[in-house]
């Protein structure tokens, strides 16, 4: 997939979070779903917060801030599907986890504003970035720009199908 596919992508999916929010009560916004897990607030906290620290790695592999590191075929396999394997569960690392919060529906909305405007700063840097520098990831290891902008989208579509899985436990 071309890297302004992926673009378009994630604007597309980024729309869906913005339509999913503008459809949430607040207060149910910050409830720990029947599912047990994280609230809808909490999923927006870590996706848009990720997001944002994906990107300034993004940034640095563009920039030559990076190392000559081989990729993974296990992650490459992963960037080509566009997926995470089903049948695997990849924690969140500690660090990450210790960043997500609940926020509220305007926090979320600034985190994915801030998001936006980050991403088409930073997007026009993939076209001419070094495919060999790369930055490291936390669980799938070394990125270059363009594989950072697919792992972007694959993400950001993990997280929005965890939202349709809160909305259903909701429902129950």
């Amino acid at each position: 997939m071309t890297s302004s596919k992926v673009n378009t992508s994630i604007h597309k999916i980024v729309n869906a979070y913005k339509n999913k929010l503008s459809h949430y009560d607040e207060e149910v916004f910050q409830v720990t779903p029947p599912i047990n897990g994280w609230s809808y607030s909490e999923v927006y906290s870590h996706i848009f917060d990720a997001s944002l620290l994906s990107l300034i790695a993004l940034e640095n592999s563009a920039q030559g801030k990076g190392e000559k590191e081989a990729t993974h075929f296990a992650v490459k396999v992963i960037l080509f599907l566009g997926a995470f394997p089903p049948s695997q569960k990849y924690k969140v690392p500690k660090r990450l986890i210790a960043r997500v919060k609940k926020i509220t529906k305007a926090e979320a909305l600034d985190f994915i504003l801030e998001f936006e405007e980050s991403l088409t700063k930073i997007y026009p840097l993939v076209a001419t970035a070094d495919r060999t520098i790369k930055t490291k990831h936390p669980r799938l290891g070394y990125l270059n720009a363009k594989q950072w902008l697919r792992f972007i989208e694959i993400h950001l579509k993990h997280h929005l199908k965890q939202l349709v899985r809160i909305e259903e436990s909701f429902k129950r």
